[in-house]
């Protein structure tokens, strides 16, 4: 119990009784890595599932590299495993990747306790973030896009409207449709309310007489990387 608290079970050269041990744990650390990315988040189940191997896969990787000049190579080797994805994703999915791989690189120097300690600490601090909504804003952002008639002056057209429902407003872009007879424009609101005002739409179809109107929730990629 000691050398397993203070120190590698490995002692440089892994055995396979050490090499099961930490494997079935590895196991079980990914698996609750998984669990801690999929509380209140967006995933797919191949991600899931990954998350839930990394550990075993790097920590397997290292452990058979133990005291060979190779081992260096092979940790590089295990850290562009994050290469994987060939599309883009979520700062959250990266960042529970090396949270993973992390685990799989202890588990693979045969340090248990700290693994494991490590896990409680890094898997606590991201429950307690994501519980309290840590980093989101507290306005609602929506995209309005709206059509008006060419004849219509769309500077100031909507601003008394716009100041009974909406903390801000702002025109992205203006762009001519419908052979230059309409207006398409694209504002970016902070909303006072969490809801979409049946009000609010009606006042916006009296002032553009009743053309096209698309309240939605702002597309972000502020969690892209």
């Amino acid at each position: 119990m000691p050398d397993i608290i203070t120190g590698s079970i490995t002692n440089g050269t892994p055995t396979l009784e050490n090499l099961i041990l930490c494997t079935v744990c590895s196991i079980a650390f990914g698996l609750a890595i998984a669990a801690v990315y999929m509380y209140k988040n967006q995933y797919s189940k191949s991600l899931a599932m990954t998350l839930a191997l990394i550990p075993a896969t790097v920590q397997i990787v290292i452990m058979l590299t133990s005291g060979n000049i190779g081992a260096g190579v092979a940790t590089a080797g295990a850290f562009n495993l994050v290469r994987f994805r060939s599309l883009p994703g979520k700062a959250r999915d990266i960042g529970s990747l090396f949270f993973a791989m992390a685990i799989g690189l202890v588990m693979g120097m045969g340090y248990l306790f700290y693994a494991f300690v490590f896990l409680l600490l890094i898997s606590a601090a991201s429950l307690l973030l994501t519980r309290f909504r840590f980093g989101q804003s507290g306005a609602d952002t929506r995209t309005l896009r709206i059509l008006i008639p060419e004849n219509l002056d769309y500077d100031g057209l909507f601003s008394d409207i716009f100041s009974t429902y909406t903390n801000s407003a702002e025109l992205q872009s203006v762009k001519n449709t419908n052979m230059g007879s309409l207006y398409e424009l694209t504002y970016s609101l902070r909303m006072k309310s969490a809801s979409m005002p049946k009000a609010f739409i009606d006042e916006l179809r009296c002032r553009n007489g009743n053309l096209n109107i698309l309240l939605s929730r702002e597309q972000r990629n502020g969690e892209e990387l």
